[in-house]
């Protein structure tokens, strides 16, 4: 999946010499914590959200004497301007990097100079949910494998045999032993039962659910 399948691309924008009530207007009336600022041929200059408004102009939320003359400056005074911005075509688990690795809650998304849309965290973790099918009734399986060639085959030949619909498969290492892998399946069955036992009589190690315990 990429950027372009997920990203808004009715964005609400603003100029640099719109004043900072207007964002919070804009931010209030839309309820949104992020604005891209662009120039008059719609290349993205900069980036105001609701904590740059706390941090450079804190004197609004206390409303004192200087409130309304702080709320009367442009937003291009409060603004960052060095933006983490994305491609149209990146894949959805490198704007996930870029989230993580640059500590931001959204992504404005440009396709030469000019803004064509925008991430906000709140679209990743929604992407993320659909990916993992979570979003759907079923049950949450881990099973921890050898790290090799063909091991995932043998495991979806068992769900196949049962005839159960996968839902996702995840992998991610094993903390423990970087000889092993734990494939994360959720599947379409609220009573996994019978494929943990299947799993587990063809030699595979059932983590969740404890198959044991489940049983008893």
């Amino acid at each position: 999946m990429i950027a372009e399948e997920i990203m808004s691309k009715d964005v609400i924008i603003l100029n640099s010499t719109d004043t900072i009530q207007t964002a919070i207007d804009v931010m209030r009336n839309n309820k949104i914590r992020h604005i891209p600022i662009v120039d008059d041929n719609g290349a993205l200059v900069g980036l105001v959200t609701t904590q740059s408004i706390r941090n450079a102009a804190p004197s609004i939320f206390s409303l004192n004497d200087h409130t309304e003359e702080v709320l009367l400056k442009p937003v291009s005074t409060i603004m960052k301007t060095n933006v983490v911005t994305g491609h149209p075509l990146d894949f959805v688990e490198d704007i996930a990097m870029l989230f993580y690795e640059n500590k931001i809650s959204c992504l404005p998304i440009k396709k030469g100079n000019t803004l064509v849309g925008i991430i906000s965290e709140s679209d990743l973790l929604h992407t993320f949910v659909k990916f993992t099918g979570a979003d759907q009734p079923g049950s949450h399986i881990e099973i921890k494998v050898p790290n090799k060639v063909g091991i995932l085959h043998g495991v979806t030949a068992i769900f196949k045999n049962k005839n159960l619909n996968i839902l996702s498969i995840l992998m991610r290492p094993d903390q423990i032993d970087e000889n092993y892998v734990i494939i994360v399946i959720r599947v379409k069955t609220m009573n996994p039962l019978s494929i943990v036992s299947d799993l587990t009589n063809n030699g595979f190690t059932v983590l969740w659910p404890k198959a044991p315990e489940l049983l008893s």
